[in-house]
């Protein structure tokens, strides 16, 4: 009887031992240097990473506020511009330059409807811009030829065929806030020829960031003064 006793203790014993040893083979010890050493190393699960989004930083409203602001710019009284009503991203701004082109170059982007004049650093300032379709028909590199203060407007014959009214502007709209072209207008040629592309004011501000039914590149009137004063003639542009 002991004997049996004996060998049946001896074998459940065994099974303790055994059924210990297949759970020490799935469970990290939870102490001891030496336990640490012959358990299993658990690699932790990688964590998701957040989408990095490059962000602009912010123009203080005091800022924009002061850019577009009412001007008295020569003979004229420029209106303010309620900017708050506008989509930020159209509004005056230095941004991180995305065209990789040399310092004191033009960019337009008909996609995203701005323009950049690129910077030294890496940086660019962008501004906002209305497209009409002569805005979209052309593209490449070509300079800004001249510029003009206050320019004349003259419609083309295509447009006083569709507009009656126009006629009395054959020969030239004088300048003023109801120009079409605006406070400044730059000339764009290529291979010294005008390719009849302009970029310029407007006194329809609300065409800033959208597609007009005429017209070339229309920013806002503060915004183009501010462009004429940054670059000479015979800057290279580019139009994407």
């Amino acid at each position: 009887m002991s004997l049996l006793l004996s060998r049946r203790s001896f074998l459940t014993g065994m099974s303790v031992v055994g059924a210990s040893a297949l759970a020490a083979c799935a469970q990290v010890p939870k102490e001891g240097p030496e336990s640490l050493a012959l358990a299993p190393k658990l690699e932790p699960e990688p964590k998701p990473q957040p989408e990095v989004v490059k962000a602009v930083a912010p123009v203080a409203d005091s800022e924009n506020a002061s850019r577009y602001a009412a001007l008295k710019d020569g003979d004229y009284k420029l209106p303010a511009i309620p900017y708050s009503t506008v989509d930020p991203k159209y509004l005056r701004q230095i941004v991180d330059d995305p065209t990789g082109e040399a310092p004191g170059t033009l960019v337009v982007n008909t996609k995203e409807k701005h323009l950049y004049l690129v910077l030294k650093d890496g940086k660019a300032m962008r501004y906002g811009v209305g497209l009409g379709r002569q805005g979209y028909s052309w593209k490449g590199r070509a300079v800004v030829q001249w510029k003009r203060k206050w320019p004349t407007w003259t419609p083309p014959a295509a447009m006083i065929g569709r507009k009656p009214e126009l006629e009395k502007w054959r020969t030239g709209m004088p300048p003023g806030l109801q120009n079409p072209l605006g406070s400044r207008a730059l000339y764009i040629y290529k291979d010294g020829v005008d390719t009849l592309y302009r970029i310029h004011g407007t006194p329809e501000w609300k065409t800033v960031g959208k597609s007009a039914s005429s017209g070339c590149v229309r920013m806002f009137n503060q915004d183009v003064i501010d462009l004429y004063d940054r670059v000479p003639s015979k800057t290279t542009l580019v139009v994407i």
